[in-house]
Formats: C-alpha cells, structure tokens, sequence
C-alpha cells in the first residue's frame, strides 16, 4: 500500500494518543474540574461570545489576552509569553524549534508522555532518568544523564504526572544551573492545586521556562497553554508557532473567564479538600496504597492492577490504568479528584472491583 510506502516507519509503528469513549461512564481519568460555571457567569460568558467575529482570523498575540494572563497568573514584569493550543502545542514548537542533529531531551520518567512523543515525532532523541522507587527524583541519575548526554532541553513537571508529587526545590535548581545553556522547562500543568511555583523565579534563569495550562483549572475545552521565559528564548520558539493558533472563542472565553478567575480558584480549593478525604478513604480499602498527591488526582497501587480496572469499567467508573506504562507503576490506577458524589461512587466501585 502506498501508506505504508510513505508513512514514516516509526509513526507507522505507533498508535494514537488513547481516549476512551466516556459515554455512560462516571468519568476520572483525565484529571478535568469536574464543576462547570454557575449559570450567571455562563449567560454572561455567552452574550460575550456572541459578539466574537468569527469571520476574521484571530490575533496571533492577542494583546488582552496576554496582558490578563500575565496580570492574573503573576507572570514577573520582563518575560514574555508564548501562548499554545494546549501545553501540547508548546511542547511540539519546543522540540521542532530545537530539533538540531543530535539535539537530545531529558526528561524523568515515568513522566508525561508528549516529552517523549513530541520528541520523537520531531528527530530528536528522548533521555529518561528513571525516578526512584518512592517516585523522587534521582539526582545522581539526573546529574549523571545531564553530563553524558548534554541535553538540548529538560522536562521537569511540577508537580508530576502521573505520580502526583512535587520534586524539590533545591534539587530542581540545581538541575537548572547544571544544564548550562540547556532550557529547562517546568511544566506546572497542575499548579491550581500544588500551590506552589516558579513562575515568580523565572527572571533568576535565563534557560528557564514556566509551562502552565488552564486546563485543569477548568476549561480543558479551550484548549489554551502559555509558557513564561526570557524574550530570547520565546521570540525563538513563536517562530514556529503556526499561525492564528488560538481561536477567537478561545481568546475571548479565557479573557473573560480569567477576569472572574476567583469561581474557578474557589473550584480548586474544593478540589484539593476532596483529594484529602478521597485520599483517606481509598487507602482505607484492603491491599491499596496510595502516593502522597500535590494535583488533583491521586496515583494508587492495588494487587492487581487489570483486574482492578476491568471491575471498575464494568462498575462505569473510568480511570486510567497507568500500570504499563513504566515498570514503577507496575499494578497503579490513576483516580481523577471528582464531585463528592462521583467519589463516592468511585470508592464504592472500587472496594467492589478488589
């Protein structure tokens, strides 16, 4: 076949990024707020919407946008920001932008999988330094892969995913004056609920960039990422950005919604006090343990990670079994924080499927 025949091998030997079908299903295995706008906003949110020219191309660095993101997300006076479809798009302009013969990417794992990906897919070569068994960070292992390696850019997420935890500050500092002129990216996908940032250090280090998204904030449906780093380095990166890359419903939801960001900052708060009390009753449950969680998901180990799983589907309870992905999660399930009522659902599903 004429695909086969000009198909890269490696894309060929791949397969598609999975995403269950949902429908029917209690669904906590994406880690999105689960909480929608009280219907005030929504109307208001609408009528804004209303007024979006949707005949005309978008802004490719909407001024408003920029500025409200900057103001709300404290973005320190003197970075510059890049904006993406997703955190994904920025991940792939990095990789394209940086992808010389034999540039490298450094990453822990198990760790999020679109480093790897977005690595590969652009001819670079993917590092990984595996976490040890308590999902800390190896720093001679880290140290050791820098020095042999000289990577062109690192990952670090913060905190990680799928593991939950944040590494520590002094140890990421030293990663990043370790890197040299590598850029180091500390993706803070889950900040909303971490608490805790590099966004207010990134005028310390000029190879340092602060990936964010609002995704788990509470609009993965806009689809909208921003990265903060030294003009140097994001005037580099917009150049492969393509074009009109954030949609004008985009643009205009997130302005909007960032002026009211404080329903969606009230949404997280309930998160990370369910994520407790989920916490307390899932590690109550026989032969489970569950990993200390700084995001809005918890990372837990059962007897037999499949079984389990099956039992849970079977039970329309969806969460992701992370088990194959990296032999330290051997028989682990990653449980999104939900509603109240959806986790206790999910407790109930899951003291049934063990």
């Amino acid at each position: 076949m004429s695909v086969a025949r000009v198909i890269r091998p490696d894309v060929l030997a791949m397969s598609a990024y999975p995403v269950p079908d949902d429908t029917g299903f209690i669904k906590l295995d994406a880690m999105e707020n689960p909480y929608g706008l009280p219907d005030a906003l929504r109307e208001a949110l609408g009528r804004r919407l209303a007024d979006v020219a949707l005949n005309r191309y978008p802004a490719p660095r909407p001024k408003g946008l920029l500025d409200t993101l900057a103001r709300v997300m404290g973005v320190p006076a003197g970075a510059s920001l890049l904006l993406g479809n997703g955190s994904d798009e920025i991940i792939s302009m990095i990789s394209v932008a940086c992808a010389r013969p034999g540039a490298k990417v450094l990453a822990p794992t198990p760790g999020f999988v679109m480093y790897e990906v977005s690595a590969r897919l652009a001819g670079l070569d993917f590092v990984g330094v595996p976490l040890q068994a308590d999902f800390t960070l190896d720093m001679p292992g880290m140290l050791n892969a820098i020095a042999a390696h000289r990577p062109s850019v690192i990952y670090l997420a913060y905190p990680n995913n799928p593991t939950g935890n944040l590494f520590e500050d002094a140890q990421i500092e030293t990663l990043i004056r370790t890197a040299g002129d590598a850029l180091v990216v500390v993706d803070e996908a889950y900040q909303p609920f971490a608490r805790k940032t590099w966004m207010g250090r990134v005028p310390e280090f000029p190879n340092l960039i602060v990936m964010r998204t609002v995704s788990k904030l509470g609009l993965a449906g806009i689809r909208l990422g921003y990265a903060a780093g030294s003009a140097a380095w994001m005037n580099e990166l917009d150049k492969v950005r393509p074009p009109y890359n954030i949609n004008v419903l985009t643009q205009a939801c997130a302005e909007f919604l960032l002026d009211h960001v404080d329903v969606l900052d009230a949404q997280a708060a309930q998160l990370r006090a369910a994520r407790t009390t989920l916490a307390a009753a899932v590690a109550a449950l026989p032969g489970v343990t569950v990993y200390p969680s700084d995001a809005n998901f918890l990372l837990v180990r059962v007897p037999d990670g499949a079984k389990t799983h099956a039992g849970l589907l079977a039970r329309k309870v969806l969460v992701k079994n992370v088990g194959k992905m990296h032999v330290l999660l051997a028989n682990c399930l990653r449980l999104t924080v939900g509603t109240p009522t959806e986790n206790a659902a999910l407790v109930e599903a899951l003291a049934a499927a063990l």
